[in-house]
């Protein structure tokens, strides 16, 4: 039986010696565990709505708003740009029948896909009938969360949330 040693110096390795390997082992997972998890909790606010309970009770309302928007049949088309100051989103709607769509109060939000003190909103302004313009100060190149909203006298009349990748 041959004893092992550190060839550094030449000593043995002991239990001690092992004991102090096991415990710089631990150590240095444990820091590099805590270090993600600081970084995963401080950059991440982990909400997606305000209330889970109030979007829990406007469940059956936002189900009969989403059938009354496929009823009508509108054709909507929405087209966010990169530009020097940030993006400007253009949309046209459209009914069934292909007519212009006017008089509506739309609003654009680009959501930042983590970090929600980057998301920009904007109330287009209708520049013909039935198409709406609008710029957003502030957005860089990314995926973001285009939610698009129109209301007619204080009702919504659509709403759509999709992903756009926005590149230079």
């Amino acid at each position: 039986m041959t004893a092992s040693t550190d060839a550094a110096n030449g000593r043995p390795l002991t239990g001690w010696g092992v004991l102090a390997w096991v415990i710089g082992f631990f150590a240095v997972i444990f820091a590099a565990n805590g270090a993600f998890i600081y970084l995963a909790v401080s950059t991440f606010p982990g909400v997606e709505v305000a209330s889970s309970y109030k979007a829990g009770q406007d469940y059956e309302a936002d189900v009969a708003a989403a059938e009354a928007q496929a009823a009508r049949g509108w054709v909507v088309d929405a087209h966010p740009a990169l530009n020097a100051a940030g993006a400007a989103v253009s949309v046209t709607f459209h009914d069934r029948d292909g007519v212009a769509i006017a008089g509506l109060d739309v609003t654009v939000t680009l959501a930042h896909t983590v970090d929600t003190a980057h998301d920009r909103t904007v109330v287009l302004t209708e520049t013909a009938p039935g198409a709406y313009s609008g710029e957003l100060d502030g957005i860089r190149a990314g995926r973001w969360t285009l939610v698009l909203d129109a209301e007619r006298r204080g009702e919504r009349v659509f709403m759509s949330r999709n992903v756009v990748d926005l590149q230079r």
